[in-house]
């Protein structure tokens, strides 16, 4: 280790020492990656707090200051008696009036008590019956600020304790001092872990899912690009630090390269993407036309409708509220569907005539005793054929309007003077009969469906290439009536120009909400994907936020 020079003076302080160290180390690093190790390390806020914290008590331990008396309450009382006696000359009635006041009596009060304790630390006693041929037992509570432990653990195989397998340089375990290898692990953020798994205590620490993709070398904020950590949306993030409100320290879930990566702090993110985010114009959605062969409709407009159809479509929440919310991390925890648990809503997206509701009849079709749909609610008359709760729910307008006020409805609209809407309730109605939910929403509305109580997962069908789409939609139809019989038409060329763009804007405002993205090339292939996926989501282990695994 070479020598390093600590100034002048001899009383050059630690703080004073420490801010210099990076400097006087840096002809002695030979990497770039040691020396951003050793620039981040020594220039911590928290580090540079508490050492200037330290300098201060150093230096009052020095003067070793004690109290001048410990009685100055009393001392103040007997001045002003004496003074009494005296001829009240102005100086005099001053300082009378000064003694006399509350809140000087106060302070003196605190002062004497201050002054009477004894702020020494004081140690409990040893046992009598200890046995000085046992090991200690040494037992730390480490307080984090939301950061993990910063060491990996395991279980022990003759004693079955879970102990500290390794620490990370630099974590929170590093920087106490006070954890070492082979240490037992006996609580995490409060939580006993005597009787868990390494694998479960794992997910008391921290993991963020990425709302966006980033490329530390297209960072020009950065500080140093190669100590950057690139990922992709949707990636789980372990966050080994966040000591610094600007950068972040971070790793790949699941990577075995203990070694953590720089990435942008949510706060800092956030700012950055409000500054450069464009204006959005919001676009009025309205209802759909299309028919599903007696199944749920879905509230969505052709292209064709809009042209004659004046009807707004309506949300118990704006699509204002919706584009404000910048996506950019959310802390997700692992959950497993119990036995005993509701089943996870199924959200499906996609735009007007990628062949959603083609796939989702194919799934009621496969097993209908698993598989559920809602029913909407409508005001319009009920037919003769129609019975009531099958094809709709059919209320009154008073009704209808007094649910919406209420928030009841995720979706609603009018058409042709009457309202049709799919309630919270006929969610919660198929769920309860111990069946899988299928709901097609507007994509903006799925933010408000992501809830402790459906824990949803969202897929995302998307077309093909318009030349794909050309060549596979070619002998396919469009129907484009929501109550009267209508016409089926071949798809237009503006058709599939429409569904193209209209997908690209789906998935670039809202594709953070996106668990699942299947294409529809071939229906066949798509719905064995989509089959697979619902197989897949009753069976195994899924990040979901962290909200969701408590009311």
């Amino acid at each position: 280790m070479p020598a390093l020079s600590t100034g002048s003076g001899s009383d050059t302080g630690l703080y004073e020492l420490l801010a210099a160290l990076p400097a006087q180390l840096q002809p002695h690093v030979d990497s770039q990656e040691d020396l951003t190790f050793l620039w981040d390390m020594f220039g911590e806020k928290s580090l540079h707090s508490l050492v200037k914290i330290h300098e201060k008590l150093h230096y009052y331990e020095k003067q070793n200051p004690v109290p001048v008396l410990h009685g100055a309450a009393a001392l103040a009382d007997d001045l002003a008696e004496e003074l009494q006696s005296k001829p009240l000359s102005s100086e005099i009635r001053e300082l009378l009036k000064l003694l006399s006041k509350p809140n000087l009596k106060a302070l003196l009060s605190v002062h004497d008590t201050v002054a009477q304790k004894n702020y020494d630390p004081v140690l409990p006693p040893m046992p009598d019956d200890i046995d000085e041929e046992e090991d200690s037992v040494k037992i730390i509570r480490l307080v984090k600020n939301r950061e993990p432990l910063g060491a990996t653990i395991k279980r022990d195989e003759h004693t079955g304790a879970i102990v500290v397998a390794r620490i990370m340089r630099g974590g929170a375990a590093d920087r106490s001092g006070l954890i070492h290898v082979g240490d037992e692990l006996r609580e995490v953020n409060g939580i006993p872990v005597d009787d868990k798994k390494p694998e479960e205590i794992i997910h008391i620490l921290m993991f963020i899912r990425a709302l966006f993709d980033y490329d530390p070398n297209e960072d020009k904020a950065i500080p140093c690009k190669e100590a950057g950590l690139a990922f992709r949306r949707g990636d789980i993030l372990q966050i080994m630090s966040q000591d610094d409100a600007t950068w972040w320290q971070a790793k790949h879930e699941g990577d075995a390269n203990p070694r953590a990566g720089l990435i942008p702090s949510k706060h800092f993110q956030e700012r950055r993407f409000a500054l450069r985010r464009p204006e959005v114009q919001i676009q009025p959605l309205k209802i759909s036309n299309r028919k599903s062969s007696g199944f749920r409709r879905s509230f969505r407009l052709s292209r064709k409708d809009k042209k004659t159809n004046k009807s707004m479509y309506e949300c118990k929440k704006s699509d204002q509220y919706d584009t404000a919310d910048i996506p950019t991390y959310e802390e997700v925890a692992k959950y497993k569907r119990q036995p005993n648990d509701k089943y996870r809503l199924v959200v499906l997206v996609g735009p007007v005539g990628v062949g959603l509701n083609e796939l989702k009849r194919k799934l009621l079709i496969s097993d209908t005793q698993h598989y559920g749909v809602t029913v909407p609610h409508t005001t319009r008359p009920r037919r003769s054929q129609e019975s009531d709760g099958v094809e709709y729910i059919f209320i009154s307008k008073h009704l209808f309007e007094t649910d919406v006020q209420n928030n009841k409805f995720i979706e609603y609209g009018e058409y042709k003077n009457n309202y049709y809407g799919t309630s919270l309730d006929s969610v919660r109605s198929v769920l309860a009969k111990n069946k899988v939910c299928l709901l097609d929403v507007q994509p903006h509305t799925v933010k408000h469906l992501r809830t402790y109580e459906f824990k949803p997962f969202v897929i995302f069908i998307k077309p093909p290439s318009l030349d794909r789409l050309r060549e596979t939609r070619k002998n396919a139809k469009i129907i484009s009536s929501k109550d009267d019989k209508g016409t089926a038409k071949p798809f237009t060329e503006e058709d599939f120009q429409e569904m193209i763009k209209s997908a690209h804007v789906m998935e670039s405002q809202y594709g953070h909400l996106f668990d699942k993205v299947i294409v529809n090339d071939d229906l066949a292939t798509a719905y064995s994907e989509l089959k697979t996926t619902f197989d897949r989501l009753e069976t195994e282990t899924f990040w979901v936020p962290i909200s969701w695994l408590h009311s």
